[in-house]
């Protein structure tokens, strides 16, 4: 047993999602979205490098030395795997663990919207998943995949850096491909994609305008196609994907995304009313005719004009799902606040509350 997997266990028996090890501080871990000291004692810089290398492999340490950046998973037995990076401070070497649970978390697990689901049941098409770090993009992205694994018989090909939650096939055939490991690049292994005769591919991000374009190329294939996107909302993913490229091809790429973008889901994790969970706020555009003619005549300003008349398709905006977690009690009018686009609504709902006399939500 390695010595940092007491820290794991720790972790694991809080519910905790992250672990964060510096020199000069005790251990510590995101419970609940709060960083928490596991322990008094701060560590030195002795007992970092044995709980780092104590779990990484010869080629790892020389990558963390010579790159002073390391990424990888680290899987503990068949309690869970974490996503590593190690990395070096003003205080010398750190490293952050992200818990990937052992288990899939399924759509019901996750109360996700049933147009989420729907996503999952195309044939073609891109899907992006968006929002920022920390929330919940590949948990969702493993419970789509999840899905078509129990009903498709069909061949999925993950392509990620590192390879998060492993999916055991059931109905599909499952291909796992690691960056670094099992291809140079995400660009050569989307490139590659195409030969391995994927019914459904997952990539893990899409960081350059060659991955884009790789994969919009793929999607107008007749591939079903999953990527993250570190934006905030629906209509700023397009805005991104589109000026990723230079001003001559941007209407070529329109173009491409009009034709092939089957949805996006945004995503944001709110701290639960009773302070015992997180909860996952969904803004959802569908992919349709009229989405495909604003993306095409570049007026993605519409867009949520869009989803909120959108509803019968299963669209909603951020603040429509932000209002009915506020108004089930999921969470407090002040968490929306903090995630809203038009803060002032929920500023003005938090008045009328008060005005009214009416029972604060819980706290």
């Amino acid at each position: 047993m390695a010595r940092i997997d007491a820290l794991f266990d720790q972790l694991l028996a809080a519910g905790g999602s992250d672990l964060h090890l510096g020199i000069r501080y005790p251990p510590l871990m995101r419970q609940r979205g709060q960083l928490v000291p596991m322990r008094e004692q701060p560590l030195d810089a002795a007992e970092m490098e044995d709980l780092l290398f104590e779990i990484a492999t010869p080629e790892q340490r020389s990558t963390i030395t010579e790159t002073l950046d390391l990424d990888f998973a680290y899987g503990y037995g068949d309690k869970a795997r974490f996503r590593a990076n190690y990395f070096y401070k003003t205080t010398g070497l750190a490293a952050v663990f992200r818990t990937i649970p052992s288990k899939v978390l399924t759509l019901d697990d996750l109360k996700c919207p049933p147009s989420i689901r729907k996503m999952a049941d195309r044939r073609a098409g891109l899907v992006l998943v968006t929002g920022p770090t920390g929330s919940g993009k590949s948990t969702t992205l493993a419970a789509m995949i999840d899905h078509i694994n129990k009903t498709r018989a069909v061949h999925v090909l993950t392509i990620e850096d590192p390879v998060e939650f492993v999916h055991v096939p059931q109905k599909a055939a499952v291909t796992h491909r690691e960056i670094g490991h099992h291809a140079s690049t995400y660009a050569h292994a989307i490139r590659s994609a195409g030969r391995e005769d994927p019914n459904v591919i997952l990539i893990g991000e899409l960081r350059t305008n060659e991955t884009m374009k790789l994969a919009l190329q793929l999607a107008s294939f007749g591939v079903l196609v999953f990527a993250t996107v570190h934006t905030n909302s629906a209509a700023a993913t397009i805005d991104r994907v589109v000026n990723a490229f230079p001003a001559d091809e941007q209407p070529q790429v329109r173009g491409m995304l009009a034709e092939s973008l089957a949805g996006i889901v945004a995503q944001q994790l709110l701290r639960s009313a009773d302070g015992k969970r997180r909860v996952a706020a969904h803004e959802i555009l569908v992919g349709s005719a009229a989405l495909a003619s604003m993306i095409r005549e570049n007026k993605t300003f519409q867009i949520p004009s869009m989803m909120q008349g959108g509803q019968a398709q299963g669209m909603q905006t951020m603040d429509m799902a932000l209002e009915r977690y506020v108004k089930e009690g999921v969470i407090t009018v002040e968490a929306a606040i903090e995630k809203a686009s038009d803060k002032e609504s929920f500023a003005k709902m938090a008045r009328t509350s008060s005005e009214k006399g009416s029972e604060p939500l819980p706290q």
